[in-house]
């Protein structure tokens, strides 16, 4: 299971990104005030500032429960976002966007090479000609060297989690395994969540990209519009639709 109870969790163990210089550096990306299909939208911190800034967004995810705490939180805004269940590798859009965005990694959880060509033909069937993919990976190093075999914890008077991650070099899948427990009524519920991530090199998602019938594929360092270094954890891709 992915991101079920983990929803309404997801932002308190996030509370140390930086989401608005990351929506910043999406929109660095974007021409301003254009339509937008975010794919694996989450709790919806990207979806929100970029729709405070003017993006016409339509924000999605396969997780119903993430669905549910970003619509709340962007209603609770008083914005009106339409939040719509779809899986990155089969987009259905009433009519073609501007841009097709992807952040914080969901395109890690695309555990096969199939899976990826996928999602790379529904952006670009998506898409407007002229039209931007944009989309994040957490990379080989980080799932091989940083996570790998690593345990990680957090503890808080409300939540504690323990986070296990096994790396195998042959698949190139991170499988991370997390058990919660979140203080109740009764004293501490527990719940379990397995996630599969899969390292792509730039390669092959370039390669991926181009077959596919993209141009001018670039990827950068995180929040940079340089090259990425040899120990860069996250990177950013950009490709267009041809005219």
């Amino acid at each position: 299971m992915q991101y079920g109870e983990f929803a309404n969790l997801y932002d308190i163990l996030m509370s140390d990104v930086d989401y608005d210089a990351w929506a910043q550096y999406i929109q660095s990306f974007l021409p301003y005030g254009c339509s937008v299909c975010e794919c694996a939208c989450g709790t919806g911190e990207i979806t929100w500032r970029l729709k405070k800034e003017g993006f016409n967004i339509t924000a999605s995810d396969i997780s119903e429960e993430m669905l549910f705490v970003a619509s709340q939180k962007c209603r609770g805004m008083g914005l009106q976002i339409p939040f719509v269940r779809m899986d990155m590798r089969n987009l259905s859009l009433h009519k073609p966007t501007d841009a097709v965005i992807c952040c914080c990694d969901g395109v890690n959880y695309l555990a096969s090479d199939d899976d990826l060509l996928l999602f790379a033909k529904s952006a670009y069937k998506s898409l407007k000609d002229g039209g931007l993919l944009l989309f994040d990976i957490s990379s080989e190093y980080k799932l091989s060297q940083v996570l790998g075999m690593n345990t990680f914890s957090y503890d808080s008077s409300d939540c504690t989690y323990i986070w296990r991650n096994m790396y195998d070099e042959k698949s190139r899948l991170c499988e991370m395994n997390l058990t919660f427990f979140v203080k109740s009524c009764k004293g501490y519920d527990r719940f379990d969540e397995r996630h599969l991530q899969r390292a792509y090199s730039v390669d092959e998602i370039k390669k991926v990209l181009e077959e596919t019938g993209f141009c001018n594929v670039e990827y950068y360092g995180y929040l940079t519009k340089k090259a990425p270094t040899a120990h860069e954890e996250r990177i950013q891709f950009a490709a267009v639709k041809p005219q």
